[in-house]
């Protein structure tokens, strides 16, 4: 019996991953990936190839979740399975290790950085303060789930900041003016005063990169600020203490003031 090995690839590109966890990934006789969750914006597969020394076979969303050729492949050799971010983000690679677990393959997990707490450091939010996060999905016909807004709604009654992560969908990327246009409609539709065009929001783009692009400004001044290139997440503050302020004028551009609005000289 071989084993299976979750690697977390970190946030951009191939210069991210850690050295354990390219150690492991070059002791694997065959490594798997999937880019459906996130993906690193900065690199190629080839580019990771290059950096691994080996061949990567990318998966779809149902071959992942089927699980079938990552766990044959493991009964008989060491399998690694490459996540961008970290690998335990994402309930379903939970779910594969479990089964994984189930028929006696025994599973390692090589932590990578991850946007859940990447973006607060960024921006000089404090991580104790975030309650849970939530994703913004592509919309489509007869799907425009409306969770979000609930979770934002009780972080907010908590005193507590929310993540919010943006969907992708093969190229098909949710902009940060397409996610708080989305929260606001949904605002508009059940009116219980949980954010408005007033609300600070932030945004921070290619984390990880040399140049990321964090903003943070009323909500509808956001709706026409350059994001800079994806991938993107949200945040919407809770209270905000004065040093997060403080950080959101210096690293993110929160205008003087609005500052002075939050916390009054």
């Amino acid at each position: 019996m071989g084993a299976l090995v979750f690697i977390g690839l970190g946030l951009h590109d191939e210069r991210d991953i850690t050295v354990r966890a390219r150690g492991e990934a070059r002791r694997c006789e065959r490594l798997f990936a999937e880019f459906y969750t996130s993906r690193l914006m900065g690199s190629s597969v080839r580019d990771l190839e290059s950096t691994l020394h080996q061949e990567i076979r990318v998966l779809t969303r149902e071959e992942v979740e089927e699980g079938r050729l990552v766990l044959e492949a493991a009964k008989n050799g060491n399998v690694g399975f490459l996540v961008a971010g970290d690998p335990m983000a994402a309930t379903t690679h939970v779910d594969l290790r479990l089964r994984a677990h189930r028929l006696g393959i025994a599973t390692r997990v090589v932590p990578g950085v991850s946007a859940l707490t990447a973006a607060a450091g960024a921006l000089g939010l404090q991580h104790y303060k975030f309650g849970r996060t939530t994703t913004l999905p592509i919309r489509e016909a007869g799907f425009a789930p409306t969770s979000p807004y609930d979770v934002v709604e009780a972080n907010r009654t908590a005193g507590l900041h929310t993540l919010t992560l943006l969907d992708l969908k093969e190229d098909r990327f949710l902009t940060p003016r397409e996610g708080l246009a989305y929260l606001l409609e949904m605002e508009d539709r059940f009116a219980r005063g949980v954010l408005g065009p007033d609300t600070v929001a932030c945004i921070a783009g290619a984390l990880g990169s040399p140049t990321p692009t964090l903003r943070a400004d009323r909500l509808e001044r956001l709706l026409g600020a350059d994001p800079g290139p994806p991938l993107h997440v949200l945040v919407i503050p809770g209270p905000l203490h004065f040093l997060e302020v403080e950080a959101l004028v210096a690293f993110a551009g929160l205008p003087e003031a609005v500052a002075e609005e939050i916390n009054p000289p």
